[in-house]
Order: structure tokens, then sequence, then C-alpha cells
């Protein structure tokens, strides 16, 4: 039944009249006629008949209206949590992120988030290339995203992109490396080493290719690992070097690492939360971007 009508019904079943209703609903009272005539027309039962000069309900009418009482109440209460959901970070959001990503932002981010009372976050990781990323927003709320800074944008013509972070990529030594002790390394001191990289498509070997290309050096890739913490045991036990995001690797005092920039060439991945376009009007997506970013502000000081 159309709720439109059900509300004129209920109208003119507590105001008396045809007049009063259309008063009350801020139309003419040949249009709550028409309403009214069209609401028993689709139910198939007479719900007004004749009183003196006007309409009164039928047994009929008045049980309807009881439970019009019921339709409207439980539709004023669905609009009211809808429309809460607008206005406050509510539901939840599903995140896809990359695992060195997750490592650096996810325990703050959710310690962070543990304060809105309603909102839930459902995050996995995903071990993703960004020719992958644009079919897992199909998936995610958002995507945590990594690419080389010199590589293309993601398109933007059906995704939001929110840059999180610039993150540098350092040389990771073993610390009794030779070169270990230096403030920064150039490229061409490293080009007898062995190195650790990650897979074909992925932003630090893309980052590791494009240097090559810039520099005319190339590195000799003897293994390739996805999983960073693999990487750095690999490069502390003095199996290779490997080009390391700063913020993620683990140079803490016994770790076996330090890590270097490179002299002169600006190497880094960006870090990019993207989504479908218009997500970001959902108050609880929006939250937890505004939170990933506090998190990156926090770790990086900035």
């Amino acid at each position: 039944m159309d709720l439109g009508r059900l509300r004129t019904l209920r109208e003119f079943a507590d105001r008396g009249s045809v007049t009063a209703a259309a008063r009350a609903l801020h139309c003419t009272p040949s249009a709550v006629s028409q309403q009214l005539k069209a609401l028993q027309d689709e139910v198939d039962l007479p719900l007004t008949e004749p009183a003196g000069r006007g309409l009164r309900l039928t047994d009929a009418g008045r049980a309807l209206v009881a439970r019009a009482d019921e339709v409207l109440a439980a539709v004023a209460r669905a609009e009211s949590e809808l429309e809460s959901y607008r206005s406050v970070p509510r539901g939840r959001v599903r995140v896809a992120i990359f695992q060195s990503a997750g490592l650096m932002l996810l325990p703050g981010l959710l310690t962070r988030l543990a304060a809105y009372e309603g909102l839930d976050v459902d995050v996995r990781d995903v071990d993703m290339t960004p020719s992958e990323v644009h079919g897992l927003v199909a998936d995610y709320d958002i995507v945590v995203a990594h690419r080389d800074e010199h590589a293309a944008d993601f398109p933007s013509d059906r995704l939001d992109i929110v840059p999180l972070l610039r993150e540098p990529l350092d040389v990771a030594l073993p610390t009794g490396h030779r070169l270990a002790g230096r403030r920064q390394v150039e490229l061409a001191d490293l080009a007898d080493e062995r190195w650790i990289s990650t897979d074909y498509g992925f932003p630090v070997d893309e980052v590791l290719r494009s240097l090559t290309v810039r520099t005319g050096v190339r590195p000799v890739v003897v293994q390739r690992i996805n999983d960073f913490r693999i990487t750095e045991r690999l490069v502390a036990a003095g199996h290779g070097i490997a080009l390391l995001p700063r913020y993620t690797m683990d140079t803490r005092l016994g770790s076996g690492l330090v890590g270097r920039p490179l002299a002169g060439i600006r190497a880094a991945r960006l870090i990019e939360a993207v989504c479908r376009t218009g997500a970001l009007s959902r108050p609880a997506v929006g939250t937890v971007i505004k939170e990933f970013r506090a998190e990156v502000s926090a770790l990086t000081g900035s």
C-alpha cells in the first residue's frame, strides 16, 4: 500500500474531516478525497461512508488506521535510524590493506576506532599490485593501496583517491656491511650487490626497475620475497640487500639491519586510500580514513 495514502487516511481519522486533513497535509480537499478513493480502490473495501454532509470511517477504515499507525511508526523509526547513519559514523566498513601497511598502521588505527560506538571495521590483508586495486574496490569500501611515486596515478574517473603517505624507500643493509657506516649510499656503490626484491609488478620492484632506467645501474636480483619481515631476516643474515620502506623497516637495536637513503635519488612508494566515487559521503568511511591519516601523522611526526 502507498505510504502517502496511509498518511492521508490517518490524518482524516485524527482530524475528523476532509477539509481539516487537507489543511494538515498542505493540499486541497479534492486531493485528500482522491487519495482516500485511491486507497479504497487499492484495498478493494469501503473505508469511508457518508455521514451528514461529510464522511466517516467504516469498520474496515478504522481497522486499517490502526495498522497504518504501526506501519508509519515503523517507517519513522527506519528513517530516523538511516538519518543517524548519514550524520554519525555507524555501521560496518570493509577495508583491504596490503601487508606492510597493515603492519605499520593497523594496530594504532584499530585502537583509535575503538572509541567510536557502533562503528565496526572488517579488515583483510591483500597482497595487491596496483593493477588489482580497481577490482578490489568493488568488494571493499576502502582499499589501502601502494604504487611507485613515478608510476601513473590510479584512474580517478570512478574512484576517489585520498593520499595517506609518501614513504621513502631506503637500502636495507646488514649492520656489518661495508657501507653501513655511511649516512647515505650511492646506487653505483651497490652495483655488485645481490638484491632481494618483491615479485614482479609490486611497487618496490617497480621502484628498483625505475632506478635501473634512471641510473643505468642494473641490480642483480637473487630472491623475490613479498613478505618484508622475511626479507629483513635474509638481509640481516647476509643473503643480500634490499630496498625497503623507511617507516616499516625494523632497524631497532639488535635487528641486524640498518637503513640508508640513496644519495641523489628520490625513491618512494605512495600509500593511498582508494574508494568508489561517493563512498566518502558515508560518515563511517570518512571517519576510518580520517583516523588512517591521524595514525600516519603520529607515525611520521607530520
